[in-house]
């Protein structure tokens, strides 16, 4: 994924709360409350919605063609020495424009800034692994499942057993009935940085609400550069040094994490949850486009059916979601606020927070 945003990755979008069987959906408006919206939470003025949701797009496109260019990279350094370029690049320069406060935090916000990173470093290294051995749409689309679980698992809706049912039938079309047709270690690999996906969007959550602005993710970042550079350094050594890999490690690095995340917090402060999390949703349609642009990666029917699928399944989780509860956003960052979290002021929301894909 890439990162997920990761980016996302819509299913992406939803994060695990403190209070169980609550449930958070990434997305936001301004502290005060300032977007009109109408009864279903869209902001009245279809022109002045356009700017956030090209926002939105733009950032899923920078997410996965950056990933694109880290497979053409990877005869270079290999999965992994892409994986430590990425992460050590992206945190030199969150860290150098952030320059967040390394003092004054608790134990406890320490503990969660480094699982983050960690579960940031985990799930590109798992990411990347599946990216090298099957398509990058067929690699997105299974890790999107992880997201998606966690959806379903902290719902108490039956409708998303549907949901669930209808992913996991776009899992075997795209697998061909087992997975056999896909290399059986990258599914398994795209289907443990979904694990790892999920793992993120709890952990960039709690991060949000520890640290203000973006200084939790470029922490992260270093901490997640800090546990990946050992490993590339012992798959490819000296090659990471080479001026042109270097480049393209660079090149990857900003589109995949500095400039998505920069157009998401752009766009989170104008944009309702519903719209943000379905857009989400569109990312294994833009990484198979990716896919076939850039590595002339050729999808047949049935994958094409199979990324649908899992699509679908993603918004209507998501829109299921949003329809149980209060569809009217609240103040609070990225978030569809719980009860619990309304309770409480929150800092401003860090740009990553709705995703890491893995990529």
């Amino acid at each position: 994924m890439e990162e997920p945003r990761t980016a996302v990755d819509a299913a992406a979008a939803v994060s695990l709360p403190e209070a169980a069987g609550s449930v958070q959906v990434a997305g936001s408006v301004p502290a005060d409350g300032s977007v009109p919206v109408d009864g279903s939470g869209r902001p009245v003025g279809g022109k002045r919605a356009l700017g956030p949701v090209a926002l939105v797009v733009a950032g899923g496109l920078s997410v996965q063609f950056g990933a694109a260019v880290a497979v053409l990279l990877m005869p270079r350094t290999g999965a992994l020495g892409v994986v430590s370029l990425r992460l050590a690049l992206a945190a030199i320069v969150l860290l150098a424009v952030c320059r967040p406060a390394l003092r004054g935090h608790s134990r406890a916000d320490w503990g969660t800034v480094i699982a983050f990173g960690a579960a940031m470093a985990a799930m590109n290294c798992l990411f990347y692994q599946a990216a090298d051995r099957i398509p990058l749409g067929a690699a997105v689309t299974l890790e999107v499942i992880g997201p998606l679980a966690l959806s379903v698992i902290v719902s108490r809706r039956l409708v998303n057993l549907l949901w669930a049912g209808l992913a996991l039938g776009g899992v075997l079309l795209l697998s061909g009935g087992g997975f056999d047709r896909l290399d059986p270690v990258g599914a398994a690999y795209a289907l443990g940085a979904g694990a790892m996906w999920a793992t993120y969007i709890v952990f960039s959550a709690r991060t949000g609400r520890r640290f203000p602005q973006a200084d939790g993710l470029a922490l992260a970042m270093g901490v997640g550069a800090v546990l990946a550079l050992p490993l590339g350094i012992v798959e490819s050594g000296s090659k990471l040094l080479v001026p042109s890999t270097l480049g393209l490690g660079l090149l990857v690095a900003l589109m995949s994490s500095v400039l998505p995340y920069t157009l998401e917090l752009l766009a989170l402060r104008r944009l309702p949850a519903p719209t943000f999390a379905v857009l989400m949703s569109l990312e294994p349609a833009i990484a198979a486009t990716a896919g076939f642009l850039v590595l002339h990666q050729a999808l047949s029917a049935t994958d094409a059916l199979a990324i649908a699928l899992v699509i679908a399944a993603s918004m209507g989780a998501v829109r299921t979601q949003i329809g149980g509860g209060n569809p009217k956003p609240t103040p609070t960052p990225k978030s569809v606020a719980t009860s619990k979290s309304a309770a409480k002021p929150a800092p401003e929301p860090a740009p990553g927070e709705a995703r890491e894909e893995a990529g």
